[in-house]
């Protein structure tokens, strides 16, 4: 069974993730298309772009659902070689198209593979979208898949090759303050994680006049051993690096670069929680910009002080990147993200971009002349510090049961001595409390686990509120 989450369609390579599944799923994204089309009544031939990432089968995957796509009558611009997601989605926007796809499983472990498919102009699929997605799949036979021959429909022009590498590079540098960044000749050191970005970043910064190095950029199927997510202990080699060799700036970013990790000067890992406090700061305070922040119900809250502070508005939407993109449009906010390191700014593309957050986190530290612990120093002082704990936890089918009904069903919670202000059963269970502290339970959308986030005044009361919910929920 074809099943979504909040990141696409993920599932274990030669499980499900099979050439059977695949075009299955194609077939069903080509009705789809057919029938918004028609819903539409809109004349024009149905276009999309494809683009993959370096996974095993990636490239595969990519040329069949391209062949089933050019079989449905749907002219496939595939990118002709591998590519970070926000380039597929900024292809999207560039084509003026409606419909794209990219094969990836972003950052989940090497043997998952999936698609994702972006709607509404290159917009992550809305979760209507994706259920009748999933509906079509099931009523679809085996007999019902159209597909053509990939070099057959190459000579019929029904697939055609794209190369948006130079329009995607030029629309970033256009977007940041270059003569800034040239002006201090910054030596970076940058951590692909085996994934997609190395290209696209390296290219950005040798053009701003960095001294540019980087790590693990070959393919490796494996991803090294490791998680492909850009996380504090998923970067001990850039730390180790940084400190060795005196970088100024160490950037990961995750497979498919649509999420940032950052090392300071000093070696020390910035949580994506605070890479969004810095930019939101910077555009606010340094760039003089106004406007809005979004961010789901798993990120920290010290954004809305600094939207307050300035007298905007901080918004909250479920995990997703769709809900802050649509969010974001809604309100007109300036920049929207989440914890797990994905953010995107007004402007650029409709979805988050690993590559053009770094290069903002570049031109931050050029034109305010600080380092990153220092600045955020400096915003800690003006709002006060939060600390926040994350905790994950695998699980049984009986188990995820007795969980969903004990939180969903029976609506119970921890005996917590602090005053609950109100709680919000959105996404997850979420409980506010009254001293500006939360906690959120929630099972992922993409992984099979639990997930605890917590964020509180102090560093005991947040491991306080967290133990104590892992204890009520048998956890431990």
């Amino acid at each position: 069974m074809i099943k979504f989450g909040t990141g696409g369609w993920r599932a274990i390579i030669g499980d499900e993730f099979t050439r059977q599944n695949i075009i299955l799923l194609a077939q069903a994204m080509a009705l789809y298309m057919k029938e918004q089309y028609k819903e539409k009544k809109l004349s024009q031939p149905i276009e999309l772009v494809i683009g993959y990432d370096r996974r095993f089968l990636s490239q595969k995957a990519a040329v069949w659902i391209s062949e089933v796509m050019a079989a449905n009558e749907i002219v496939v611009y595939l990118i002709n070689e591998v590519a970070p997601t926000p380039l597929i989605m900024y292809a999207i926007d560039k084509l003026h198209l409606q419909y794209g796809m990219a094969v990836t499983a972003s950052h989940n472990s090497y043997d998952y593979n999936g698609v994702k498919f972006f709607a509404d102009g290159g917009k992550d699929a809305t979760k209507e979208t994706t259920d009748r997605l999933e509906q079509y799949c099931k009523g679809l036979k085996e007999t019902e898949i159209a597909i053509i021959d990939y070099e057959e429909a190459l000579r019929c022009e029904k697939i055609k090759l794209l190369d948006p590498f130079n329009d995607y590079i030029d629309n970033i540098l256009k977007n940041i303050d270059v003569q800034k960044i040239k002006e201090r000749r910054l030596k970076i050191l940058v951590d692909p994680m085996y994934g997609v970005a190395k290209t696209c970043l390296q290219t950005v910064l040798i053009s701003a006049r960095c001294e540019t190095d980087v790590i693990n950029d070959r393919q490796d199927p494996l991803f090294g051993g490791r998680l492909p997510s850009p996380a504090a202990h998923t970067l001990n080699k850039l730390k180790d690096m940084i400190l060795e060799k005196k970088y100024d700036l160490g950037i990961a970013t995750d497979g498919d670069a649509d999420r940032l990790g950052v090392i300071d000067e000093k070696g020390s890992f910035i949580h994506p929680n605070d890479i969004l406090v810095l930019l939101y700061y910077y555009l606010l305070e340094y760039k003089g910009l106004k406007g809005g922040v979004v961010r789901n119900v798993a990120t920290t809250h010290l954004l809305d002080r600094i939207a307050i502070d300035h007298g905007e508005t901080c918004y909250e939407v479920p995990v997703g990147f769709k809900h802050i993109s649509s969010g974001m449009e809604e309100k007109q906010a300036i920049i929207g993200g989440e914890s797990s390191g994905g953010l995107t700014i007004k402007g650029h593309i409709r979805g988050k971009d690993g590559i053009f957050a770094a290069s903002l986190m570049v031109e931050l530290i050029c034109v305010t002349q600080k380092g990153l612990s220092e600045l955020l120093e400096d915003i800690h002082l003006r709002y006060g510090k939060l600390w926040m704990e994350e905790r994950n936890y695998s699980f049984s089918e009986e188990k995820k049961q007795d969980l969903y009904n004990l939180l969903f069903l029976e609506k119970k919670l921890p005996n917590y001595k602090q005053i609950i202000k109100r709680i919000n059963y959105e996404d997850g269970l979420k409980i506010y409390f009254e001293n500006d502290g939360w906690i959120i339970v929630r099972f992922s959308g993409t992984e099979p686990v639990l997930r605890i986030y917590s964020e509180m005044e102090t560093d005991e009361m947040v491991h306080q509120v967290t133990q104590q919910m892992e204890d009520f929920l048998l956890l431990n």
